[in-house]
């Protein structure tokens, strides 16, 4: 039986697992293998944030789940009819993206408050950006691959980018509005 420090550790770090073996593993798995990984992702993944509901109240979880969707979907359709080339974005966002991890472990020896609202703030912009660049990509990868095998992949992949990005947006959403109990 797992004690319940390693049960901890286990939920937290399964997401990332998952997303390591989909990435690494994409040539040599079948869609169906790739897509049962990406349910397995999801299934952790909510185990994982269903901590929230131990820190912030319902309504404000609520709340900021709503404001996430309807920020989501506004980047995404931008992203998706946009004349503009966004791929010039993907360099500086992954790097914001290093940086924002950084400076949370720094925070994490540091406690700041004001550091902690500072990440929160730039990790939704960071990611309201790659809502938009991801989306782009993906239709770009799509016509791409369009009538070939590799579309059930390109798919998947596809929903995993958004996915996090969603995940990620509503987090730092949520640790810069959110209501703790």
């Amino acid at each position: 039986m797992m004690s319940p420090g390693i049960l901890k550790w286990v939920i937290m770090l399964s997401p990332l697992a998952f997303i390591l073996v989909m990435n690494f593993g994409i040539n040599r798995m079948s869609t169906m293998t790739l897509q049962a990984c990406f349910w397995g992702f999801a299934t952790v993944m909510g185990l994982s944030m269903s901590t929230i509901f131990l820190v912030y109240t319902g309504a404000s979880i609520a709340q900021t789940f709503f404001a996430t969707s309807a920020a989501f979907a506004g980047l995404s359709l931008w992203g998706y009819t946009t004349k503009k080339d966004l791929s010039g974005m993907g360099t500086f966002l992954i790097m914001g993206v290093v940086g924002l991890l950084v400076a949370s472990i720094i925070n994490i020896f540091m406690q700041s408050g004001t550091m902690n609202l500072v990440i929160s703030f730039v990790g939704v912009l960071i990611f309201a950006g790659l809502t938009a660049y991801d989306t782009q990509r993906i239709k770009s990868m799509y016509s791409y691959v369009a009538g070939t095998d590799m579309v059930g992949k390109t798919v998947i992949m596809g929903a995993l980018s958004l996915y996090l990005d969603f995940i990620n947006m509503f987090q730092f959403l949520l640790s810069f509005l959110g209501n703790r109990d």
